[in-house]
């Protein structure tokens, strides 16, 4: 038997190693692979060799893994141009050398490109005997054909979780305010969205809807005007009708060609402040707290994560399954239900799925019923966290570390 490899790419999630730990697990109960090592960080530690064995990892390590925030074998934003053969050969020279014959990539939208993209030099060069499968995850909730990315309930519940909270928070004084809660979401509202399940929220800002200054700040008086306070939930990747993102950090792109952006809170606080609509006005931006805290991890989300790795694991056993991402799909019923399918990884890569805009309310109001029903059975549950002496969250030592 040769070896397996599985490694992580792109940003974190508060269960993306449950799927490295679902992989392991899965080869342990059925070694299709004498050897399961962790590439570390990415694609661009592979091509420096930098890998870890796994295939023993032991059953308390395996449940730790599930409840560890971060990549734990680290990651990378390193980008495997097509154009680039020598990285490609490289790629294929040192799993030839490796005897790594099966690579299960863990990531989001430009890591299932890449899956894609090693899976089609193999064929355009008559190559033969490896396997590239994609294991999906982000916390935006933007990759097409699946119902839901896993990360996305984690970081969901924990938003709306927040939003809670900081409302009781800003309501305990009588004096005029406005509360302003930044979340991740570059092209798609589905983080932002999913405050609205809290229920306390006045108005929710996404990238699906044109922002309208005028529109924006009138909306923001009658709350102030009514009640004194106004609760705002604000997307990082809003922009107005023209394109222009409205937060004030976007002046650079990353490795990928993505707007690094930030500030999108602040920008609303400014023009709320200049207009004159509220004496104040706070701003929480969650940065990476929303897609590390595991320790408000969604039981849904964990357990998905890992059955996923699981049938990664499974379907390989067919050597002629490659350039294929597993995926979430919600089964139709009265009780919420899913089962893992499998497409080409091209349909995934390179595509934004954004939330459907015939669920968002007019004026910034909210969203409706059928958005709130979506959102309501991924968010159920909490795993039992195990947690050391100190009573914090035990967690594994990152393998990058070791």
């Amino acid at each position: 038997m040769a070896k397996c490899l599985v490694a992580q790419s792109g940003g974190p999630t508060s269960v993306i190693n449950a799927t490295v730990a679902g992989v392991v697990k899965a080869n342990q109960l059925n070694p299709v692979y004498d050897t399961v090592l962790g590439g570390l960080h990415g694609i661009e530690g592979i091509l420096d060799e930098l890998f870890v064995d796994l295939t023993h990892m032991s059953e308390d390590e395996n449940r730790v893994l599930r409840q560890s925030p971060s990549s734990a074998l680290g990651s990378c934003r390193y980008k495997l141009k097509r154009e680039n053969k020598a990285d490609f050969e490289k790629l294929f020279a040192i799993l030839e050398k490796h005897d790594i014959r099966t690579m299960f990539y863990t990531g989001g939208n430009d890591s299932m490109d890449t899956v894609a993209a090693l899976d089609e030099y193999a064929k355009a060069n008559g190559i033969e005997g490896f396997q590239f499968v994609g294991c999906p995850k982000t916390v935006d909730n933007d990759l097409m054909v699946m119902d839901h990315a896993p990360g996305f309930a984690s970081a969901a519940k924990f938003i709306a979780t927040t939003a809670y909270q900081t409302w009781m928070d800003s309501t305990v004084y009588t004096r005029q305010d406005v509360f302003i809660l930044e979340t991740m979401g570059r092209d798609a509202g589905w983080l932002a969205a999913s405050a609205c399940v809290s229920g306390i929220v006045d108005m929710v800002v996404l990238p699906e809807v044109p922002f309208d200054k005028e529109s924006f700040l009138a909306t923001v008086k009658k709350h102030v005007d009514a009640k004194n306070k106004c609760y705002i939930v604000v997307s990082e990747g809003v922009r107005y009708e023209d394109g222009t993102y409205l937060a004030a950090g976007e002046s650079k792109n990353d490795t990928f060609g993505h707007a690094v952006l930030g500030g999108s809170g602040h920008a609303l606080r400014e023009m709320i402040l200049e207009a004159g609509v509220s004496e104040r006005a706070k701003v929480q931006d969650l940065s990476n707290a929303q897609r590390s805290h595991a320790s408000e991890q969604s039981k849904v989300d964990v357990e998905e994560s890992f059955k996923l790795g699981m049938s990664a694991h499974m379907r390989s056993i067919d050597p002629s399954f490659t350039g294929q991402t597993v995926y979430v799909k919600r089964i139709e019923g009265e009780t919420y239900d899913v089962e893992f399918l499998a497409t080409a990884s091209s349909n995934i890569a390179n595509h934004v799925r954004h939330f459907p805009t015939e669920w968002i309310l007019p004026e910034y109001a909210g969203i409706t019923q059928e958005a709130h029903d979506y959102f309501a059975p991924l968010l159920v549950g909490q795993p039992e966290i195990m947690r050391d002496e100190k009573g914090l969250p035990r967690q594994v030592k990152p393998y990058y570390m070791r």
